[in-house]
């Protein structure tokens, strides 16, 4: 399979000079995947384990309650997600694209996780509200460790079964690359007041069947999300979103220490927060164009925030994240 367009427009040759042309995961040390084939990430028992089910695995973003039982209801209203990020809404969107710099950000709980990811949702008025993102995510419940690593994601049902990370599911993603693996972790990463190391995302819908295809930097061609996937994703989207998300587990009424980003708040700027650049978003002419306005979110600014800005070397960016628990998020 291969997507029978891409939007008119596209290029990666807009990014800065220090960015990095090729994605590199540790498992490339042991070489490359042969022609006609692609990389999966091994599941192992101890993964297992740490799903709820074996059905469950890989498919849950939070766990899921019986919200007339009154003490499970008493469990949600402190796991909480908090979220800094920056939308469009209002039209009807066909793709978007997003550069974003790569961190290692601290978790505290192991059921906690930390992301940053460009996605795009589905009319959200009924149960069938559809969601697909990507980028990169810090996910001990998934992936059994603290590293960066690349994902994929989609939701079909609303807060029914929620959706699938990566390949973990079937029918789900399906992969055409043998040189990148979802799952698989990143290095390097961005250093704070050092280096910055960027990925370069976009997803848009490819062709006639309704597929919307995934292509991470100008040459990884990912794979696509079938369209028999979804419902209100089967034409077009709307709204689509940039930003960071974690996930709070509160105790003793305290706010986690998990980290968004960099850790750091979007007002120390640049090699010290993280940030997306070049948002674009691809219209009903499959034509890649800048936003000419867009929102932002933070559901705690004192915990974690946002700024937008625009300049000349940062076209349509912002910066966000932060440290989560502080003297200003108790």
């Amino acid at each position: 399979m291969r997507p029978s367009f891409h939007p008119e427009g596209l290029s990666f040759d807009d990014v800065s000079s220090k960015s990095e042309s090729e994605i590199t995961q540790l498992w490339h040390l042991n070489g490359m995947c042969p022609e006609e084939t692609i990389p999966i990430k091994r599941t192992k028992e101890e993964d297992l384990l740490r799903a709820s089910s074996v059905a469950n695995y890989g498919r849950n973003k939070y766990p899921q309650f019986d919200t007339t039982d009154t003490n499970k209801t008493a469990f949600l209203e402190v796991q909480l997600n908090r979220s800094a990020l920056v939308f469009v809404t209002g039209d009807k969107y066909y793709g978007t694209k997003a550069t974003i710099n790569a961190w290692k950000p601290q978790i505290q709980e192991q059921v906690e996780f930390s992301l940053s990811q460009l996605s795009i949702l589905g009319d959200n008025t009924g149960r069938e509200l559809n969601s697909i993102g990507a980028s990169w995510m810090v996910n001990y419940n998934v992936y059994g460790d603290y590293n960066t690593r690349l994902f994929a994601f989609f939701s079909k049902d609303s807060n029914q079964i929620i959706g699938c990370y990566n390949l973990l599911c079937s029918p789900g993603f399906v992969q055409i690359n043998r040189e990148i693996a979802l799952g698989g972790s990143l290095n390097p990463i961005s250093v704070s007041a050092g280096s910055q190391y960027e990925l370069h995302f976009l997803i848009w819908k490819g062709g006639g069947g309704g597929d919307w295809w995934l292509q991470v930097g100008n040459k990884y061609l990912m794979g696509y999300w079938p369209a028999s996937l979804f419902v209100s994703l089967s034409e077009s989207a709307s709204p689509i979103q940039w930003g960071g998300e974690v996930t709070n587990l509160q105790k003793n009424g305290e706010h986690t220490s998990t980290q968004m980003g960099s850790d750091h708040f979007p007002e120390e700027w640049y090699r010290r927060a993280s940030y997306f650049k070049n948002l674009q978003s691809v219209d009903g002419s499959n034509v890649l164009r800048f936003p000419k306005y867009s929102a932002i979110f933070a559901r705690n600014s004192n915990c974690y925030n946002v700024t937008k800005g625009n300049q000349a070397d940062f076209i349509n960016f912002f910066y966000y994240g932060g440290p989560g628990r502080n003297p200003n998020c108790p």
